[in-house]
């Protein structure tokens, strides 16, 4: 398989469980928490639901692609040691942009396949409105009339400056490319938002949830660290973004560029948010009495041209799914990234999807896209939906910055 992106197979791994914070639209309630803090939440929620003791976690593998304040370097230590961790466990923090979460889940899976690890812990966390306002050629000084190079972080980021264009314009060519039009993408987007909506009202969501107050995280001997939001805000229980979106309401939005599909109704929403789940082995939730949520069974990851970068997914569902022997008719349900509402469709009109097993309870153009946090999320959401649902598989998976596709394989065990 030379070149044809690579594929990992996993015999007895686990999902132990899996909890997130609320998705929170950026510049409201989390904006003054840092991502630490925000996957220390995460972390100490899921080892409590989970029943997992800190002390049995072997790793700690976080995800957070943008720093959210000047001690991003010791982000994954301190989400490991404030959550209990043992001293002695290591802590490393890793990034494959939007499909940061997926990788974390199959970097444990490694770990573990390999021996290194019994239990690890997995956080993605992201705080898109602490992204900073940055520059990077004033070390030297500032030149008398020199122009003053800060730019806006997040907005930069969105530029490929390979191919020239940025992730917008990526689902507008493949909006081309597909005859995908204004009234289509909207119409996805108005689905994204009911379907969100709906799990909120029928509880699913919540069900994945940890609430957010005010809170302080100790650690004897060192600092104590705390989360504070703003006044006359005491708790957080669910994520904001969603809200009635009728086709109407989201045909009014000015496109991003003249003559293009893409709006901020139709693509995914910036949010703060963190998740967490604990990935271990068969042998330790056998041992344990642990009910797992899902067997992680596969991942794959495959390169694609950068300027249409949102097609990702397709070649890489399609590797998991020839290395697997398994079919597209085989699997479910689906949790595919709603980067930007052109490219999800283009990846469902290349794949053949039946719109009915995608994104079942909303998706990121409704919930948001953290960029680390979201494939824990997806894979999370996922694995309760085939738990909640009876079904056996599912895949989740994104589009990745510069021209990359992930997917992951999970498995019910409990499915007829």
């Amino acid at each position: 398989m030379k070149n044809q992106g690579f594929y990992a197979s996993f015999d007895d791994i686990w999902m132990v469980d899996g909890v997130r914070t609320p998705m929170v639209d950026y510049c409201s309630h989390f904006g003054g928490i840092s991502p630490t803090d925000l996957g220390i939440k995460a972390a100490r929620e899921v080892l409590r639901r989970s029943g997992v003791p800190a002390g049995d976690i072997d790793s700690v593998v976080t995800g957070n692609m943008a720093p959210g304040d000047f001690f991003q370097y010791v982000l994954p230590r301190h989400i490991g040691l404030y959550a209990g961790v043992p001293m002695s466990v290591p802590a490393i923090n890793v990034q494959r942009i939007c499909g940061t979460g997926f990788e974390l889940i199959r970097q444990a899976g490694d770990q573990i396949a390999r021996g290194y690890a019994e239990a690890v812990l997995v956080v993605g966390t992201e705080n898109m409105t602490r992204n900073p306002i940055a520059a990077f050629g004033h070390r030297t000084g500032f030149k008398l009339g020199a122009p003053v190079e800060f730019k806006d972080y997040m907005w930069e980021a969105l530029l490929d400056p390979a191919p020239g264009v940025t992730m917008p314009q990526t689902a507008e060519n493949l909006a081309k490319k597909y005859g995908i039009g204004r009234a289509e993408v909207d119409q996805y987007a108005a689905l994204s938002f009911e379907r969100a909506l709906g799990a909120q009202e029928n509880g699913f969501l919540d069900g994945e949830i940890v609430a957010v107050g005010n809170e302080s995280f100790e650690l004897e001997g060192y600092a104590t660290r705390s989360i504070a939001l703003p006044p006359k805000v005491a708790e957080v229980r669910r994520d904001t973004h969603p809200r009635p979106s009728p086709v109407e309401v989201l045909g009014k939005l000015r496109t991003i560029y003249e003559g293009g599909v893409q709006t901020g109704g139709n693509s995914s929403a910036l949010v703060d948010a963190a998740a967490a789940t604990i990935v271990a082995s068969g042998d330790y939730v056998r041992e344990h009495g642990q009910t797992a949520l899902a067997r992680v069974v596969a991942a794959a990851a495959v390169g694609v041209a950068p300027e249409i970068m949102g097609i990702g997914p397709v070649a890489a569902i399609r590797l998991l799914l020839e290395r697997s022997g398994l079919t597209l008719d085989d699997i479910a349900v689906f949790e595919i990234n709603e980067a930007q509402g052109a490219q999800v469709i283009a990846v469902e009109r290349e794949l053949g999807l039946d719109r009915g097993r995608l994104n079942v309870n909303g998706g990121a153009i409704a919930l948001g896209h953290p960029l680390a946090v979201t494939g824990v999320r997806l894979t999370i959401t996922l694995a309760r939906e085939l738990r909640r649902s009876g079904k056996r598989y599912g895949i989740s998976s994104a589009c990745v910055g510069g021209g990359q596709g992930i997917a992951l394989l999970i498995e019910n065990p409990d499915a007829g």
